[in-house]
């Protein structure tokens, strides 16, 4: 397995079911949007550059994690610790960036990633600058919890020109205090909030700072068709639509919610061709 390996794989597949188009032309955009749980993190290393590369040329979306260095620098990592994706031991918000970046975060996958770094932000964002025409949104799930974060990570995006193909979600995105610190950096953010069950739907369907209703289950087309009415999108993800769920994903689909995250992009991808071309 070489390292790009994951990108002609992936092309391989898709040509099964639709032809590629070159990264350069604009498309509209697929409805549902897929959104690569951690990237392609059943093929490539999580959280690195060479995953996201493969997930562009793809025009697959993707999640991302925010954590902070001990010296102030935004880095992309899922854990608190470097333990279970590099070959070092230690918790993030004590190391230095310089000492982030000495691990390896691709051998533990496979030989081949060997030499793949803990990306900043900075560069996760420069790279997808790189593909300003491909039509995908980019989760950003904010690990750290300080109050600059939301600050500092729009400022990056801005300064790459892709905050509008970002979505704010993840853990900390509950508390309005995230959501408030978000819409004062820039207006323009787009935010979710959670709603884990259909109870708390209205109150996220209502919520002023958010554009974006974040369902954890099976929303009815009622309550999609109520969100697109107030002027906002649907994302969804978790455990109904995490795994190998080819029945949810259809009704998802069918629902017409707007993105979906997933620990199987290709798979939803093909999913979501065959439903299209049976329709």
């Amino acid at each position: 397995m070489t390292r790009f390996a994951i990108i002609a794989l992936a092309l391989l597949s898709l040509t099964l079911s639709a032809s590629i188009l070159s990264a350069g032309e604009p498309t509209p955009s697929p409805r549902p949007l897929i959104v690569a749980h951690r990237g392609l993190l059943k093929h490539a290393p999580e959280n690195t550059l060479a995953n996201f590369r493969a997930c562009l040329e793809l025009r697959l979306g993707f999640e991302i994690d925010v954590e902070r260095s001990s010296d102030g620098h935004l880095v992309c990592i899922h854990d608190s610790t470097v333990n279970r994706t590099t070959n070092g031991q230690g918790r993030v918000g004590e190391m230095t960036l310089a000492a982030i970046k000495k691990l390896d975060a691709g051998s533990w996958f496979d030989p081949a990633f060997a030499g793949e770094r803990i990306p900043t932000i900075d560069e996760v964002f420069a790279l997808i600058a790189e593909y300003p025409k491909v039509p995908v949104l980019i989760a950003v799930d904010l690990k750290t919890d300080d109050d600059n974060v939301e600050r500092d990570t729009v400022k990056l995006a801005e300064k790459h020109r892709i905050l509008d193909r970002l979505l704010f979600i993840g853990r900390t995105i509950s508390n309005a205090d995230v959501r408030q610190r978000l819409r004062a950096a820039d207006n323009k953010s787009q935010i979710a909030r959670v709603a884990n069950n259909a109870k708390e739907f209205p109150a996220s369907l209502e919520d002023k700072t958010a554009n974006w209703v974040y369902v954890r289950y099976i929303p009815t087309p009622d309550e999609v068709q109520r969100v697109h009415a107030a002027g906002k999108r649907v994302f969804i993800a978790g455990a109904t639509v995490a795994g190998q769920q080819p029945d949810n994903w259809r009704k998802v689909t069918a629902a017409k919610v707007d993105a979906v995250l997933t620990d199987y992009p290709l798979d939803l991808r093909l999913t979501v061709k065959g439903r299209e071309s049976s329709d």
